[in-house]
């Protein structure tokens, strides 16, 4: 047993062990067949859990997506303030944020898009849309860093040319006419319009 495994009770690890057999099932359906595939009872049958339990952790199946993909955005902020640190210019900067989080919700086309939907029009006081809600503050807000460290910008300016960046990143992602589109190529529409509108 680990220290941590002593830090907490029985009944708080077997409700993590649940979120974690819950996540990972959902996590491999919705890959597999994609979210509008794929039904409540699939996800409680292979996480080996009540459908009952189920609901106990997350609602509808917009919110099994939260969960899922809240973690792999999680995964991609880390690995976007990682390489952000090692660009070269400001804009190279930006860029290093938004390509992990591109590539994180172009894994399975239909389940990013159907994510951003939910974030935009999710009930902000479930659990899993207020972590996905502050996922994307946490984006702008290391965004902003970049624009204060690498270019100098204000602080008050660089927070709103975050949200701005930001936008545009959610826009070209969810975009209907960029469904089919490879990561690169909706990298290169995004990078073409935040050099438009960052200094320098």
């Amino acid at each position: 047993m680990s220290i941590d495994d002593r830090t907490i009770g029985r009944r708080e690890r077997n409700k993590l062990d649940k979120l974690a057999r819950i996540t990972a099932a959902a996590g491999e359906l919705f890959t597999e067949r994609g979210v509008d595939d794929v039904t409540t009872q699939e996800i409680a049958d292979r996480a080996d859990i009540g459908t009952g339990t189920l609901f106990l952790y997350a609602k509808t199946k917009g919110e099994l997506l939260l969960l899922v993909q809240n973690s792999t955005y999680a995964d991609a902020l880390a690995e976007g303030r990682e390489a952000a640190a090692a660009a070269g210019t400001m804009t190279d900067g930006v860029l290093a944020v938004i390509r992990p989080v591109v590539e994180c919700n172009r894994k399975q086309i239909d389940n990013g898009r159907t994510y951003l939907r939910e974030i935009v029009f999710g009930d902000p006081e479930e659990p899993h849309h207020r972590v996905a809600l502050d996922l994307t503050q946490q984006t702008e807000a290391l965004i902003a860093e970049v624009l204060v460290d690498r270019g100098g910008v204000p602080a008050e300016i660089a927070s709103t040319l975050a949200h701005v960046v930001s936008a545009i990143m959610f826009v070209s992602m969810a975009a209907t006419v960029n469904a089919a589109r490879t990561v690169d190529e909706i990298v290169d529409e995004i990078a073409a319009q935040v050099r438009a509108i960052l200094p320098g």
